[in-house]
């Protein structure tokens, strides 16, 4: 296993199991105690409100109660502590306030920076622990330069680097995208190298209560909600329009988002070097500002009754009402209650200011794809400090904005206004508030250039990356 170095080395210390009453915590607990480290389990309540939630109110007691039974099948202390003041305050109240600015968070990826690896590992350090280790699907190695020796910061600490996790349905490293050098060194991964149908099989081999267990769905530590329910805790529902962005739209020309949608493909089939100008008009998500629904007054039936509609200009159309722009994220689905089309409809834009949900028909509608973000110089996170870019300097990576996307290949560009992250090919649901990681190959160097000429990284192109060792080098919000 890729983390025995740190087994051998650390046998005689002392560490705290996450133990979430999964199968994936209960396994990292079994390895740790045959490994003869002294472990002890906590359990962490994070959430204590039913409210929009689809299990109801036990959910967390049902819980702690199987990751006591584990503990006591593996002969280990079990603690209890309750962090939902933290996790309110850290997580969900973030979370509340993303939204009511029409911006889709990531609670799941909070959860770990901000509860974790850093409420929780204090806890647990208070108890004695050196190290903190859960259940996720990730790997962490000590980090190397090119004479393969391991690397130090400048203060002589080693420096960490997160690989992939080795089943590549599991990966979770996604979710560690905002850990830093410090909390990384109190981490530990029992199970990244592991198969999830391995991690079964032991489990089911020790006999854990955890063995046939599902595995977790929702929001981290609150479970499967209904959101909207959920944010009308603090979100107040809204009537408002849905309008249909028609595929002419696009093509008009004139002012608005079908000039940018214009510029933009222009510049992309102009190919780099961009200005920092046009670096910041690609990122710029599709603006719907100039769409503004019409009313006309007709008479109908026999008695010409004086009645209201929407006109139709061929550019867009009115197709339904919704309880809150807010509610919608991009490239959603469900919960639309518009018929009446071939081919499904998708969310590709919301104006909360107005209240207004655009829609468009189809897989592969034009507004629900982008080829560039770009992340605001205070929300640029490097896992790995010692290869941060320079303003100016460029980097080829493997990008994925969403957990369990493909690695797709893209270009980091940084410049004084922020990160800018462009694609080798358009990428759909870009998605505002969400987080972008990016990974260069294990054990590589990036290549990381100033000028324009900048060279492609054949395991970069295309539309997505092949499957091989990546390591994670940093994440950062979606700015837009």
């Amino acid at each position: 296993m890729a983390n025995n170095f740190e087994f051998d080395y650390l046998c005689v210390m002392k560490i705290c199991v996450g133990l979430s009453g999964g199968v994936d915590s209960s396994v990292a607990a079994l390895l740790l105690k045959r490994q003869g480290y002294d472990v002890f389990a906590m359990f962490m309540q994070n959430w204590n409100d039913a409210t929009g939630t689809l299990h109801g109110d036990c959910e967390w007691e049902e819980e702690r109660f199987v990751a006591e039974m584990v503990a006591r099948k593996l002969e280990i202390p079990f603690y209890f502590v309750d962090l939902s003041a933290q996790y309110r305050q850290r997580v969900v109240d973030y979370m509340f306030d993303e939204y009511s600015k029409g911006r889709t968070p990531n609670p799941d990826v909070l959860c770990n920076s901000e509860i974790k690896f850093d409420a929780f590992l204090s806890v647990a350090r208070k108890m004695g622990a050196d190290m903190v280790a859960t259940g996720h699907y990730c790997r962490k190695v000590p980090a190397t330069g090119p004479d393969g020796r391991p690397l130090t910061s400048p203060d002589g600490k080693p420096v960490w680097s997160i690989l992939e996790g080795s089943d590549p349905n599991k990966d979770q490293s996604y979710f560690l995208c905002q850990l830093s050098q410090e909390q990384l060194s109190a981490a530990l991964f029992p199970i990244g190298d592991l198969p999830k149908p391995e991690v079964r099989r032991l489990a089911a081999e020790a006999d854990l209560p955890s063995a046939d267990k599902k595995d977790s769905q929702g929001i981290c530590f609150v479970g499967k909600v209904d959101l909207p329910v959920f944010l009308q805790q603090k979100l107040k529902s809204v009537e408002g329009d849905v309008v249909e962005i028609l595929p002419a739209y696009y093509s008009a020309g004139g002012a608005g988002g079908a000039l940018l949608f214009a510029r933009q493909q222009e510049l992309l089939q102009r190919g780099a070097p961009w200005t920092d100008d046009e670096l910041a008009l690609l990122a710029a998500p599709q603006d719907y500002s100039d769409v503004i629904l019409q009313t006309e007054t007709y008479r109908s039936g026999k008695h010409h009754v004086k009645k209201t509609r929407y006109c139709e200009n061929g550019l867009w159309k009115h197709v339904g009402r919704h309880e809150g722009a807010q509610f919608f994220t991009l490239g959603q689905r469900k919960g639309l209650a518009v018929g009446g089309h071939k081919s499904p409809l998708f969310v590709v834009g919301t104006d909360v200011p107005r209240n207004m949900v655009f829609v468009g028909e189809g897989e592969r509608f034009p507004g629900l794809f982008r080829s560039c973000l770009r992340i605001s110089p205070g929300e640029i996170h490097w896992i790995r400090p010692d290869l941060a870019l320079p303003v100016g300097a460029q980097m080829r990576v493997s990008v994925r904005i969403r957990y369990r996307q493909p690695l797709q290949g893209a270009t980091l560009y940084m410049r004084e206004g922020g990160l800018y992250i462009v694609f080798d090919t358009p990428q759909r649901s870009i998605t505002p508030g969400q987080f972008a990681a990016w990974y260069i190959k294990a054990g590589g160097n990036p290549a990381a250039f100033s000028g324009a000429g900048l060279p492609k990284d054949s395991s970069a192109e295309g539309r997505s990356v092949p499957d091989q060792e990546y390591e994670m080098l940093g994440s950062g919000v979606i700015d837009k």
